[in-house]
């Protein structure tokens, strides 16, 4: 039974920053991407980073310069340590994990097989 768990979000006013985790159980395989994605209120759920198998980023033009996304393969975790919050990043942040190993096609989320609940990241003016 794979499991996705998200932690680490809350509220920080804006320029501030937030780390969000994902911690990975069920399953061990260092063949998958992982991603993270969010939704605001009334909008639709957007891709906000990936990382393949290899390690490679890919960002959202939205936070590119300002997130960065990490995966400790040993530990089954995945990180978006986001810096210079603005308002706009107000939304709830899914973590994802496809058997894909790449980020083609990534902001596609009919790719990724297995989705966590979520964390509130809430950014203030």
């Amino acid at each position: 039974h794979v499991q996705l768990v998200e932690s680490g979000g809350g509220s920080v006013q804006a320029g501030g920053s937030l780390r969000v985790s994902c911690a990975a159980s069920g399953y061990s395989d260092r063949r998958d991407c992982m991603g993270w994605f969010r939704q605001a209120a009334g909008k639709a759920r957007e891709g906000v980073a990936a990382i393949d198998k290899d390690g490679h980023p890919i960002y959202s033009n939205s936070v590119l310069g300002r997130f960065t996304i990490s995966r400790d393969n040993a530990n089954n975790t995945l990180s978006l340590q986001m810096n210079t919050l603005k308002p706009e990043d107000t939304a709830m942040y899914y973590c994802a994990a496809s058997r894909l190993g790449s980020t083609i096609n990534w902001r596609q989320e009919r790719r990724w097989g297995y989705w966590g609940s979520g964390t509130q990241v809430t950014v203030s003016s």
